[in-house]
């Protein structure tokens, strides 16, 4: 999607703080960190949230699952936390897929 912000950051169109990158999949730094530790991981293809992930695509979301647990490893996260935001009620502001792993702070509940 060429107006998309993350497909800008993926394609490197828009320079980020690479976490990890492989064909299917890119994580970067956020650039407002909420926690001591906080990246996303995001498709390389469009997909605009949760709500369409779908049969066709939902092998990049397991995917994404295993490239957070390989990151979590490596970066020594003993605790983190993994969000999505669907929609803009729930705070998504970026419309394209992408999920928050935060770590280095007690985490409360219910969050926001």
């Amino acid at each position: 999607m060429s107006d998309c912000l993350f497909c800008k950051i993926a394609g490197g169109e828009i320079p980020s703080n690479k976490v990890y990158e492989d064909e299917l999949c890119y994580a970067f730094y956020d650039i407002a960190p909420q926690a001591p530790t906080h990246f996303l991981v995001i498709p390389k293809a469009h997909i605009s949230s949760v709500s369409a992930v779908t049969p066709e695509n939902s092998a990049v979301v397991a995917h994404i699952f295993e490239v957070i647990a390989k990151l979590t490893k490596d970066l020594g996260l003993e605790s983190y936390r993994v969000v999505s935001n669907i929609g803009e009620q729930a705070g998504q502001t970026v419309f394209h897929l992408h999920f928050h792993v935060l770590s280095g702070r007690d985490m409360t509940w219910p969050p926001g």
